[in-house]
């Protein structure tokens, strides 16, 4: 990956990974904080219901003139009883537990209930009962947030990771595309601007401007304005026009002897069978089609062979004697960027400006080619 590309991914990966985390710890506060006050109230209920359990038994007790009896508590649980003058009459007292007056509070890792539910029956004036339990589901509680914390941060972590690669995967495609994009066209204006600088030096030290030098100039000429033509389509840029119903057979004709000295220098001969026939299209975008369908039949093409063009109503096809496509690279040669052979020249735009030109109009495009043979394009329309 390039700097570009590495900054893209970090910051995807940075931005995901930071929000899912928030996003995980307010879920896991929000779990936590419920949960917590879930275990304080079923825990101060028990030690409530405990401290009533006892002070029904002590009042029992005194009322029917029988033995006290205690309840047997859970093995976490303990309670004392505090005497009318504060002296400890059962059980054990947790050290610098206040028994005066009603109380709920928590200490040294006990949670302490205070009740002056006896009534002072049995000279029995408060209940203190306590339990660790609390403390112990809390510590429970917090280990296990952070556990599944963890656990779910790693699985971020690695979805963030493979999600990373895979939402890059498609622009360093595309990056690479267009960087290779780039070459091509760098190279394919080196071609004629190189001729044109070549063939003017020429014609200014030679003083005689021969056919065979403007020719060079006329052919490096035209192969720019038909690259400049396929920049000014893909830019997008252009006012919107509205299609009408136009003859065919006088922009073909242009399109042919547009290309008539390029077909000359390679010996190349075009044999036409033009017919009237009309379609519903923008003249610019016509004119564009036929040229990139010639261009590329042209450029694919070998030296002293022969382009058959058809034109008929609702018929246009192109067949070349030139290298001839791979039919497992015939779904892709519409591609961007894609080329069927590098035996030749170009950019890879060609023919995906042709099929979005067909795309558009509703042209149907079809393709059958031959390794060796050549290639045929056909477009059919109502």
């Amino acid at each position: 990956m390039n700097s570009l590309e590495k900054k893209s991914f970090y910051s995807f990966l940075s931005l995901y990974i930071g929000s899912s985390l928030l996003f995980v710890m307010l879920s896991a506060y929000w779990y936590y904080t419920a949960q917590k006050n879930a275990i304080e109230s079923n825990t101060y209920y028990k030690l409530r219901h405990l401290s009533e359990q006892i002070s029904s038994a002590i009042i029992n007790a005194q009322m029917r003139g029988t033995t006290l009896s205690l309840p047997n508590v859970e093995e976490t649980f303990s309670y004392a009883l505090i005497s009318t003058n504060n002296q400890l009459v059962s059980g054990d007292l947790l050290q610098g537990v206040n028994a005066d007056g009603n109380a709920y509070y928590a200490k040294d890792g006990h949670t302490i209930l205070v009740s002056d539910g006896p009534l002072e029956h049995l000279n029995i004036k408060y209940v203190v009962v306590e339990t660790t339990q609390y403390h112990t589901l809390l510590q429970k509680l917090r280990l296990y947030v952070m556990s599944m914390m963890s656990l779910v941060a790693a699985m971020i972590i690695f979805v963030a990771w493979v999600l990373s690669k895979i939402f890059m995967r498609p622009i360093h495609q595309k990056v690479r595309q267009i960087e290779q994009f780039i070459q091509d066209i760098s190279h394919e204006l080196n071609t004629p601007i190189t001729a044109l600088q070549m063939s003017s030096k020429r014609a200014l030290q030679k003083k005689v401007y021969d056919e065979k030098i403007l020719t060079n100039i006329s052919i490096s000429t035209k192969q720019l304005y038909s690259i400049y033509q396929s920049l000014v389509y893909l830019n997008f840029t252009t006012p919107d026009q509205k299609a009408a119903r136009i003859d065919l057979q006088p922009i073909l004709q242009e399109s042919i002897l547009f290309y008539t000295e390029l077909t000359r220098a390679k010996h190349i001969t075009i044999v036409s069978s033009l017919e009237a026939s009309s379609l519903t299209i923008i003249d610019e975008r016509a004119r564009l089609l036929f040229s990139n369908l010639i261009s590329n039949a042209i450029k694919y093409s070998m030296p002293e062979t022969t382009i058959t063009i058809t034109l008929k109503e609702g018929y246009f096809s192109i067949q070349d004697e030139g290298v001839g496509i791979d039919n497992s690279k015939l779904d892709e040669i519409f591609k961007p960027y894609e080329r069927s052979s590098d035996i030749a020249g170009g950019f890879g735009v060609g023919l995906s400006i042709v099929k979005q030109i067909c795309d558009e109009f509703n042209i149907e495009v079809n393709v059958t080619s031959t390794l060796g043979e050549g290639s045929q394009f056909t477009l059919t329309w109502a």
